[in-house]
């Protein structure tokens, strides 16, 4: 935890905080802090600063808090992803918002297996607890936009033209026409298919849109591999 993360509810006055639960064991077990100790702290969607700890004990611990840091700079990638096997999705939402991509695409491909839409991954409530161990990972405060698309077709066909716009469409394929560039500077859109890469009819629909197909070489990686290193390559 690089960044311990505030709610408005933790608040009890205006710049005072009282934590309880997973944030004071870390504290306590991993920090190691005691009173008169500042912390890294910053409130979610909002600012960063320093918490310093005035009180301490088994039940709660409780800061003042000056939040006057902006949170740090988001990623220039926005992700569009083919629904991956529930665990697989948990750990690459973890990355992806340590990263900071903020704005996640979760798409139905015909490899996407359907039972994985019913997953409780999906919930509210999962979805926000690993993405905040994300930006308590990145020292970051602003949560990711998630947008769930079930439908291949009217996705590409409809809403990718304004995903895109004023972006460099790239799209990972194991079987890619050309090498993944690097260091793009430029806004990119990133697709990424599943296990077993897009059909051609998705590659096709894709290439329509203006996505570059590319690959990482001969190796072929898992998604949660391939994931974290396009972003890194092309970051």
């Amino acid at each position: 935890m690089n960044l311990i993360i505030l709610f408005e509810e933790d608040f009890i006055e205006e710049n005072k905080v009282r934590l309880q639960g997973r944030r004071l064991k870390h504290v306590q077990s991993i920090h190691k802090a005691d009173i008169g100790d500042t912390l890294r702290v910053g409130l979610l969607n909002g600012k960063m600063g320093e918490g310093k700890i005035i009180s301490l004990t088994k039940e709660s611990i409780e800061m003042n808090v000056n939040l006057i840091d902006n949170p740090s700079e988001p990623s220039n990638i926005k992700l569009i992803l083919a629904m991956p096997r529930p665990k697989v999705f948990k750990r690459i939402l973890q990355d992806v918002t340590t990263m900071g991509i903020k704005d996640i695409y979760l798409i139905k491909t015909w490899r996407v297996d359907k039972s994985y839409w019913g997953s409780s991954l999906l919930s509210d409530d999962n979805l926000l607890k690993h993405m905040i161990l994300g930006l308590e990972q990145g020292k970051d405060t602003i949560l990711p936009r998630i947008h769930i698309k079930k439908l291949f077709k009217p996705f590409v066909e409809d809403e990718i033209p304004n995903i895109i716009k004023g972006t460099r469409p790239i799209a990972g394929h194991p079987t890619g026409e050309r090498e993944c560039p690097r260091g793009i500077y430029e806004p990119v859109t990133l697709t990424i298919g599943p296990e077993g890469g897009f059909i051609p009819y998705e590659v096709e629909m894709l290439k329509k849109q203006g996505f570059e197909i590319v690959s990482l070489g001969k190796r072929i990686l898992r998604v949660e591999t391939a994931v974290p290193y396009l972003i890194g390559r092309l970051s």
